[in-house]
């Protein structure tokens, strides 16, 4: 690897510290207001209505099939969804793929069961500013965003997101998720 001149790493090394300002999400987490949540197609033809986020923890994960880091991502995806099966989590992966075809047989070829929309411009915009990919979103029970997670997580940090479902919306009790497996 090549070295980076001292002052690079420096910026580098402030700005994943969080010493430099970021850019702002479209939504600050946990202190927004609640999703609000539109009706969503997924590519299986069922539909999502807004009630079926009430009182649930969900986890967003923008990907698509072309990206290496959104396929290893999302093997811990389908995890925390086969996870999350009679706990109060939702798992919803959003293609920003454009060939609904295509996203089936990534879906099928993998055995993935977590549910997928190809909502990402209407979607995206609920959760997030950035058009980073993988990109995670934790929303508590209350409906709040709670963080957005950019880029390819460790499969613990993305199972530790089934807590999600068991307790109150706090940020500040959150652990930090941020970590990248890359």
């Amino acid at each position: 690897m090549t070295e980076l001149p001292w002052s690079r790493r420096a910026i580098l090394a402030a700005a994943a510290g969080g010493l430099l300002p970021m850019p702002a999400a479209a939504q600050q987490p946990g202190a927004s207001p609640a999703i609000d949540w539109p009706t969503i197609a997924l590519v299986d033809g069922t539909v999502l209505q807004p009630a079926d986020w009430n009182d649930t923890a969900a986890v967003v994960v923008f990907w698509s099939t072309t990206c290496p880091f959104c396929r290893r991502h999302n093997e811990h995806v389908e995890k925390l969804h086969r996870a999350s099966a009679g706990r109060r989590l939702r798992v919803l992966g959003v293609a920003v793929d454009r060939d609904a075809g295509v996203v089936r047989r990534y879906l099928a070829d993998r055995g993935y069961g977590f549910p997928v929309s190809m909502s990402a411009q209407r979607l995206r915009p609920l959760f997030t500013s950035r058009n980073v990919i993988p990109m995670t979103c934790a929303v508590g029970r209350s409906g709040r965003l709670l963080q957005s997670i950019p880029g390819e997580m460790f499969e613990e940090d993305v199972l530790d997101l089934l807590r999600l479902a068991d307790r109150p919306d706090r940020t500040a009790g959150m652990q930090d998720t941020s970590r990248c497996a890359t």
